[in-house]
């Protein structure tokens, strides 16, 4: 893990062979662009460091080409270290409370015991918001896969937590592109910063 967790401290120096091939060939442009974030937290913060100096900035893509080039060489959760973070977030909107398009927006979130359907159910979020599957994509933010040692989550951020009928949708329309049954919950962003376990406002 070591070593994945080296090679995407330095990945930002240049793109994967991959990408650097697909830009030479016909792309497939998707509907917007997209980031890819990584969060090490795992590694021992300087005294005083504020949440989230600890965030990268990787690749911005914007053609299906480019996604599967990254996706298979790096931003699968079986490459992450452990207590370590991937997002996925529009281009020009970063994966923070404090950012204007988040400020004011929440998550739903689902938790997983098991690495393979983690990855699974990454993947195919993944696909879902570059592939623009939500109705109300336009509320979305990203998304987030977060590798622990008790528990590995997923939380998919939005952007008006208080547009109660479009978070609905979304969250019903995320348990059956993941295919779970089990119930799965919304939380504020403003109750979070509050309080750290914050209670869920939204279930479905």
């Amino acid at each position: 893990m070591a070593t994945d967790a080296a090679a995407l401290e330095v990945t930002t120096a240049e793109p994967p062979q991959g990408v650097v091939e697909a830009g030479t060939k016909q792309q497939h442009n998707l509907e917007r662009k997209w980031t890819f974030w990584f969060d090490n937290q795992s590694k021992p913060k300087q005294q005083g460091a504020a949440w989230g100096s600890t965030l990268r900035k990787l690749y911005t893509f914007e053609t299906v080409e480019e996604f599967w080039c990254l996706y298979d060489q790096i931003f699968k959760p079986s490459k992450l270290p452990g207590n370590a973070d991937f997002h996925l977030f529009k281009a020009g909107v970063e994966p923070k409370w404090e950012d204007p398009v988040c400020a004011n927006g929440g998550k739903w979130t689902v938790t997983s015991n098991r690495k393979p359907n983690l990855e699974n159910m990454w993947l195919e979020t993944l696909m879902a918001l570059i592939g623009e599957q939500f109705d109300e994509a336009d509320e979305i933010c990203g998304v987030v896969v977060s590798v622990r040692q008790k528990q590995d989550k997923i939380a998919l951020w939005t952007k008006t937590a208080t547009n109660e009928a479009a978070q609905m949708s979304i969250g019903r329309k995320w348990k059956e592109i993941i295919d779970i049954t089990d119930k799965i919950y919304y939380s504020f962003h403003d109750d979070s910063r509050r309080e750290r376990s914050a209670k869920s406002r939204y279930s479905v």
